[in-house]
């Protein structure tokens, strides 16, 4: 853009284009990788402290030393077993590739995407998606077909109630489009189109009719209604940066600027993506970093503890003084992030979900806390647990029977991705069960990937 023709608007219209630019490049190596060196520096220096000053006093029998020579030796055994376990995952996890979809998959050109699905939610400023309240429209049996020839055409359609807030910002992205003089004229859009046809004369022709088709009718403002995006159909799962269909529980990377088999997160403490092929590697990774933190971390705090209450003479510090503070924090530190990821993903493999998946499941609870919050008092805790059980009897339980890749039981999740040898979950050696293009669906969710009802389960399911 010439600097004469430059306006405030196109300032920043250009900087927001090269930033959106930037986010959607991938990473340098140099950058993807940095982490990786820190990670071995620190895994030095802790080595360095905890062998070279504070074992090693102990060993040589210093008299600085904060316990005997055989407590030195026993230390340094255990120190070493569990350091070796620890570098051997961490190269495993490093060394092996998530698995990208580029290299397993053809390119193909993008199928026809369908127009059931090419409107999106109009309050999709919301973070948490469109409320439950806009998904399924009631048409108004009020209005007869002869509201239909006037000119402009004009189909009246009403919704279920809703937040004032919510309603305005939809019906305010309504008005902005425009339309032809003998276009038909929609108030109130819902996002399934079928609900938009004019009711017919039987519609509102009798009392009968209308007990019989109430059955046909959407189900109650607040209840539980899932997603209903196909997420199985080819045309939803689209890459147009690899310009492949990406197969099933795949995502595209902006720092590895690639899309990843059965993408869970992106760490930068590996330098890549976790992933299908080197998912187990990581959980055996950050499993013997937390075991190996805690030990160094108790080990040093301990023995200082004790040689403290002895109060040793004026002058005299132990040598593993000078550094053992900051090894006991950096202990404690990695301890305690290793320990909450290693729990936070044994929890997810146990119910066969990743961590962009579970994101997914927290925003339907978080709606769910919306709706019983709109239907029942903040201390009516009973009521609240009664609708979520009458809810969970009608659908299942959110996470398990309406997750698509739950199998069934934590056994088969868990051998899923750790292997059905009780070895391997402990040591980086081996593979799961998944080859990260194919996964089994759970039956309980129809072929386009969306979840049914109960009663339209299986009948050995139900």
């Amino acid at each position: 853009m010439p600097r004469s023709n430059r306006s405030c608007c196109g300032v920043v219209e250009e900087a927001r284009l090269r930033a959106h630019d930037r986010r959607h490049k991938p990473q340098p190596w140099i950058v993807l990788k940095f982490a990786v060196g820190l990670t071995l520096a620190l895994i030095g220096y802790t080595t360095y402290v905890y062998v070279a000053i504070f074992c090693r006093d102990m060993i040589v029998k210093n008299q600085n030393a904060l316990g005997s020579q055989a407590l030195g030796i026993v230390f340094l055994v255990v120190f070493c077993i569990l350091l070796l376990l620890v570098l051997w995952s961490y190269i495993s996890v490093v060394t092996t590739s998530p698995g990208y979809a580029a290299d397993l998959v053809e390119k193909t050109e993008r199928p026809g995407y369908p127009q059931a699905h090419a409107q999106q939610s109009a309050t999709s400023n919301d973070t948490r998606g469109m409320s439950y309240e806009l998904l399924s429209p009631t048409v108004d049996p009020s209005h007869q077909p002869s509201a239909l020839s006037t000119s402009p055409k004009i189909v009246t359609v009403t919704l279920p109630a809703v937040p004032a807030a919510a309603r305005h910002d939809y019906q305010s992205a309504l008005h902005q489009s425009t339309h032809a003089p003998d276009e038909v004229h929609i108030t109130n859009i819902p996002i399934d189109p079928e609900s938009t046809r004019a009711p017919g004369p039987a519609t509102s022709s009798s009392h009968g009719n209308s007990r019989e088709s109430s059955s046909d009718m959407p189900p109650p403002t607040f209840s539980r209604r899932p997603p209903t995006t196909p997420v199985l159909v080819p045309e939803l799962r689209y890459c147009n940066r690899d310009q492949i269909i990406k197969p099933p529980r795949t995502h595209h990377c902006r720092a590895c600027g690639t899309c990843v088999l059965k993408y869970d997160h992106h760490c930068p403490w590996v330098g890549h993506c976790v992933g299908a092929f080197n998912h187990k590697f990581f959980v055996n990774f950050v499993q013997w970093a937390t075991m190996l933190s805690f030990w160094m971390f108790a080990t040093i705090l301990g023995l200082n503890v004790k040689s403290r209450s002895k109060s040793p003479a004026p002058g005299i510090q132990p040598t593993s003084d000078r550094c053992s503070s900051s090894v006991c924090l950096l202990s404690a530190l990695f301890g305690l992030f290793c320990g909450l990821m290693f729990l936070t993903q044994v929890h997810l493999i146990m119910l066969n979900q990743t961590t962009v998946e579970s994101l997914g499941f927290r925003t339907m609870k978080e709606r769910e806390q919306d709706n019983l919050a709109h239907m029942h008092r903040c201390y009516d805790i009973g009521a609240k647990r009664r609708t979520r059980k009458r809810w969970d009897k009608e659908w299942g339980r959110i996470g398990k029977e309406g997750n698509l890749w739950w199998l069934g039981s934590n056994r088969a999740n868990w051998e899923s991705v750790m292997g059905k040898n009780v070895w391997w979950w402990f040591l980086p050696v081996g593979r799961g069960l998944e080859d990260g293009l194919n996964f089994p669906a759970n039956p309980r969710f129809d072929q386009q990937g969306r979840w049914r009802r109960r009663r339209e389960w299986p009948s050995d399911l139900r």
